[in-house]
């Protein structure tokens, strides 16, 4: 068991669920947008988010950006050790930096002995583009190196009695990235952070993160998620439910769906689509089957709770694999919902 660790009002390790977290793609300074996004990704799961600090402008606006959130503030910084400390000062209730392209060990101690004042935790994260060169020259850029550099941070932040931490190491390369985080769950009992870093698009990124993310916690490695998407973070949220439900580790409804063919004769894909924004709101365990047809329909799908299977411009609701009405299309969305909705009540 990892050792616990709170950010603001979230715990991470120990025995608590793996908590879901993003990153907002805006500039930190334009407050209004970053609240507001912040608020929207915390309305579909987000349970701890970060932040780019560029300048002080960005620093400086976290104090106002905290007022307006519910959930945890993580400040993400590189370079510009005075930004880490400024971020800390504005109530940053976590920090994020690579120490590796911080400069000086005497500018990574500064952060430190911050932190500790202000009492919050430091994410240190290790990534393939940033390695020491003495490392890479050493081992070349793959997990050895990754793994090596971690060993040699950790023990910069004990040395200093620190040891309010969270670790990451992130690749682009799932074999680098899965490697690199099962040695680190064998060195070390602090919290790891996991996801992988440049995944890809929306469809390429979550079919790698998937399978890498989802090698990790098949392990039970990984206190807190981001599965990191390009383009709009509200998709990130969605994916990192979907991996953890997979594994048990997230409570969501189960959509199954058949794919279509010529025997399709209702509008299947729309009722799908709202249909799964509904059960998204949802935090119970459910499977709703929606199918093409009765070939697909409540035979396959029996062990689903609630399902419906097309005819033609209508539908045929079906529970636990029995047949009970007939619904028309335009119907369908409206009286499927009502009937998942009469399901979680009793």
């Amino acid at each position: 068991m990892k050792k616990e660790i709170s950010i603001g009002n979230i715990k991470i390790g120990g025995s608590n669920h793996i908590a879901i977290q993003s990153m907002c793609n805006i500039k930190t300074s334009n407050i209004d947008k970053v609240i507001k996004q912040i608020n929207e990704l915390e309305s579909v799961g987000c349970e701890l988010i970060r932040v780019s600090i560029l300048d002080l402008d960005d620093a400086n606006a976290i104090s106002i950006i905290k007022k307006n959130i519910n959930i945890p503030l993580i400040a993400d910084i590189h370079f510009d050790y005075k930004l880490a400390i400024e971020a800390i000062k504005n109530g940053a209730d976590k920090i994020r930096i690579n120490p590796g392209n911080i400069g000086s060990i005497d500018r990574v101690k500064e952060i430190i002995k911050y932190a500790k004042e202000y009492n919050i935790p430091i994410r240190i994260g290790v990534n393939s583009g940033s390695l020491e060169k003495d490392l890479k020259d050493k081992y070349g850029t793959n997990s050895k190196c990754m793994l090596e550099s971690m060993k040699r941070w950790i023990k910069v932040f004990e040395d200093e009695n620190f040891t309010n931490l969270v670790l990451s190491i992130k690749a682009t390369s799932i074999t680098d990235f899965i490697d690199s985080n099962i040695e680190l769950d064998k060195i070390s009992n602090y919290p790891i952070h996991i996801g992988l870093t440049e995944s890809g698009t929306p469809y390429t990124g979550v079919i790698r993160s998937s399978y890498a993310v989802g090698t990790l916690l098949n392990k039970n490695i990984g206190s807190t998620v981001r599965i990191s998407l390009n383009g709009d973070p509200l998709r990130e949220i969605k994916a990192a439910k979907e991996i953890l439900a997979m594994f048990n580790l997230y409570t969501k409804p189960l959509l199954i769906c058949c794919p279509t063919c010529g025997r399709t004769m209702y509008n299947m894909e729309s009722i799908v689509n709202d249909i799964e924004k509904y059960l998204n709101t949802l935090n119970v365990k459910l499977k709703v089957a929606i199918m093409g047809c009765v070939v697909n329909g409540p035979g396959e799908a029996s062990d689903a709770d609630i399902g419906i299977a097309g005819g033609i411009n209508e539908a045929l609701l079906f529970k636990k694999g029995k047949p009970i009405r007939k619904i028309k299309q335009d119907n369908v969305v409206e009286e499927l919902i009502n009937e998942i909705n009469e399901m979680i009540e009793k």
